[in-house]
């Protein structure tokens, strides 16, 4: 179908002219202007020698339909054959007119290949009902039209039959219609046709495959949703089932717990019963023990008491006078009636023939009866130790289980931070109270050691405490010295520091790639377990990266760092500070240095271990890359300086190029004339220049021992020097007058530089 900018505009209404000159006869104008009932009426314009047989081909090519042309004619022919049929046996030798009729709607067929080709690919008994009713009777009498002009109507036939045969034949290419179209609108599946000329011309439609492609991502998606809810639907399940069986335990857990308690307190009961009977009898015992004694201490009173009796009877009743005193008063019976007399006699009962009423003790009876219905306390639990990547900066996840039956309702979570020193148990300790057998606990330190222990507990009291286990928070991301990065076009030396106090175990470096045609198209390459503050990073020629750095311990990763950005398309370094001579400054771009005076060289002004102290110079970082590199130095005209390479042991207190461990040019002014010079050691060649350079070019090449001297502005070679470098050089600069070197890096090597 047409463009959906053609679908309002007078060229989708110009696919049939009204007037078509030298083409079709009236049967097909009226074929159109019936097929066009069901849409707007717009005029078209006239065209002279109007093409219909190419607008037709080119759109049954658009639509895809030159290919079922051929089942149209089958179609076409089938129908004709279906009608011959129909005829009545009178009328059958008219049916040699087919040819003569198919030749007369041949230049028709033409005009509605696209209706007739499209209604064969319809969805049956859909698009036919209500939408194409007017689209129907326009091609109902266009058929009519056709048949009775080809002559079948003729020969006593009725126009009603004729009508009615066109009518049911119609009715069958209907059935065999099928929709190619969407409509979004109406959510039914068209035909072009109906798009175009038919009621919803101004309906947003698609192509069937997109359509159904977009209705079966509808349908994957509540098809996922569904799988979900049916999950979700079995984890209910699943846990309903565990409930189940934990109810079951449980009942037989507190059927067990019944039979101990009660078994206990029947016991404690017959134990409290013998205990009360043995005390009863013991005090029986001692009541019948103590009136015994009574008895025994009353009997031998009264028989002492009757002995005394009959003595004294016996001595009353004597009548002899002398031997009546001497009785009287022998000392015998006097000191036993005399002691006896004394004696009190004891008249009150040892002890009372009641008992006193026992209270029984029936607390721990009851303490029984009552914890039936209570839970035991929980054990301790067992903490996990920590689990890899389970910790950021600032929060750790501890988990920990409960390898028992025990019923808990809720745990208590402890931790405190580690420390060295000896005064660690006077660290705050934190308490959490939790639900669940895990915790994240937030707001902590990085990469800071904790010692955590839990506890459960429920209605019965608090388990013992679990044993200590020792959770470490992540780092913190590290900060990339961004001013320490040094490069060249296939390397990096990338230079960072820790924000933790305590140690780390490695460090990760991660690069992104950014491609030149979007900066988002990121590659990225991950280097692990490196143990130092430092990497050397081999790289693309010519390409931008973005490099973080991430830290690594036992608690899992920091965060990335803040990015820094490397352009391999030259030699990159920083000027070393440490090394400056105090008159010289560094400006605010870190590569631009000056000086103000040179009255007093070797000033007072504060000097580090490493800092030049008679030459006003300063270092440049190590170039610790094999190959090549190159740099550029802009100097101005009046003013002396000096420029090269530098072992790290040059000495500090001479100057540059005087000695065997530095190689450099030097600018002197003379009154004749500008003059430079090309020191090593203190000796340098007999070259004369005579162009001053404005930008000075060095070329470093290692791996050829080359240190070449270029005036970058006319591409001139000036010098070079031949030198076997033992180790890795620093490039070095010093000025001699008060004046400014600008320092250029990152700038590839000129092609003219190639010796």
């Amino acid at each position: 179908f047409y463009h959906m900018d053609l679908y309002g505009s007078k060229e989708r209404f110009d696919i049939f002219p009204e007037e078509l000159s030298g083409r079709g006869d009236r049967s097909l104008g009226d074929t159109r202007r019936e097929s066009a009932l069901g849409s707007e009426k717009v005029q078209r314009p006239q065209e002279v020698g109007y093409d219909l047989e190419k607008e037709v081909a080119e759109l049954a090519k658009m639509y895809g339909l030159d290919e079922d042309r051929e089942k149209e004619l089958e179609l076409l022919e089938g129908h004709l054959e279906k009608v011959e049929s129909r005829w009545p046996p009178a009328r059958t030798e008219k049916a040699g007119s087919q040819g003569s009729i198919y030749n007369s709607s041949k230049s028709s067929s033409s005009v509605k290949a696209p209706s007739q080709s499209t209604k064969q690919q319809g969805l049956p008994d859909e698009a036919s009902q209500g939408e194409n009713q007017s689209k129907a009777r326009a091609d109902d009498e266009a058929e009519s039209n056709i048949w009775s002009r080809g002559g079948l109507s003729s020969g006593g036939m009725s126009d009603e039959w004729n009508s009615q045969a066109v009518s049911e034949e119609e009715e069958e290419e209907e059935e065999e219609e099928a929709a190619d179209v969407f409509c979004s609108t109406c959510k039914i599946p068209i035909r072009a046709f109906d798009k175009l000329f038919g009621e919803h011309k101004d309906h947003e439609v698609a192509q069937l495959p997109s359509a159904m492609e977009s209705e079966k991502e509808e349908i994957h998606k509540n098809m996922c949703k569904l799988e979900e809810q049916i999950a979700q639907m079995e984890n209910v399940a699943s846990h309903l089932e565990e409930i189940f069986i934990t109810v079951e335990e449980n009942f037989g857990r507190q059927e067990q717990n019944f039979e101990v308690h009660y078994n206990d307190a029947v016991q404690v009961l017959a134990q409290k019963y013998e205990e009360q009977l043995e005390a009863l009898g013991e005090e029986k015992r001692q009541k019948l023990e103590a009136l015994y004694e009574q008895l025994v201490n009353c009997g031998k009173h009264l028989d002492t008491c009757k002995e005394l009796t009959d003595e004294t009877q016996e001595l009353f009743l004597e009548n002899d006078k002398a031997e009546f005193m001497k009785t009287f008063i022998s000392v015998p019976y006097n000191y036993r009636l005399e002691e006896f007399l004394k004696e009190e006699v004891d008249l009150e009962l040892s002890t009372l023939p009641d008992f006193e009423e026992r209270v029984i003790d029936v607390s721990e009876v009851e303490q029984l009866m009552n914890s039936i219905n209570a839970i035991p306390a929980p054990c301790a639990p067992v903490i996990n130790p920590q689990a890899p990547n389970a910790a950021t900066g600032t929060s750790l996840r501890v988990c920990w289980g409960l390898f028992s039956d025990d019923t808990v309702e809720c745990y208590q979570l402890c931790y405190k931070p580690v420390s060295s020193e000896r005064h660690s148990d006077e660290q705050a300790e934190h308490t959490l109270k939790v639900k669940e057998t895990y915790c994240t606990i937030t707001d902590l330190v990085p990469n800071t050691q904790y010692e955590f222990w839990v506890s459960a507990l429920n209605a019965s009291g608090i388990s013992p405490p679990s044993e200590r286990a020792v959770y470490v928070t992540a780092p913190s991301p590290p900060t990339i010295k961004s001013k320490r990065i040094r490069s060249c076009e296939n390397a990096a030396l990338v230079c960072w520091e820790s924000r933790d106090i305590n140690p780390v175990d490695s460090y990760t470096v991660e690069l992104s790639k950014l491609t030149e045609e979007e900066n988002d198209d990121i590659i990225t390459e991950s280097i692990v377990g490196i143990p130092n503050c430092e990497v050397l990073i081999h790289l693309q020629p010519t390409q931008k990266y973005h490099v973080c750095v991430r830290a690594q311990n036992l608690g899992g990763s920091s965060e990335r760092s803040e990015p820094v950005l490397i352009h391999t398309t030259g030699t990159c370094f920083y000027l070393n500070e440490d090394t400056a001579h105090p008159l010289l400054a560094i400006l605010d771009d870190g590569f631009t240095i000056s000086c103000d005076e040179l009255e007093n060289p070797e000033c007072d002004l504060p000097v580090y271990d490493n800092s030049f102290t008679r030459c006003i110079a300063i270092l440049g970082s190590l170039i610790p890359f094999p190959g090549k590199h190159y740099w550029e130095v802009e100097v101005e005209e009046d003013t002396e300086y000096r420029t090269g390479v530098a072992f790290e042991n040059t000495p500090r207190h001479g100057h540059l190029g005087a000695n065997n461990s530095s190689w450099c040019m030097r600018h002197i002014i003379t009154p004749s004339r500008h003059k430079y010079e090309f020191l090593h050691s203190g000796m340098t060649p007999d070259i004369r220049i005579t162009i001053p350079p404005r930008r000075i070019g060095i070329l470093l090449d290692y791996e050829n021992c080359r240190l070449s001297f270029f005036n970058a502005d006319i591409a001139q070679h000036l010098h070079t020097f031949n030198s076997h470098f033992q180790h890795y050089v620093h490039p070095c600069f010093a000025l001699e007058t008060p004046g400014i070197l600008r320092i250029h890096t990152g700038i590839t090597a000129p092609p003219w530089t190639a010796l």
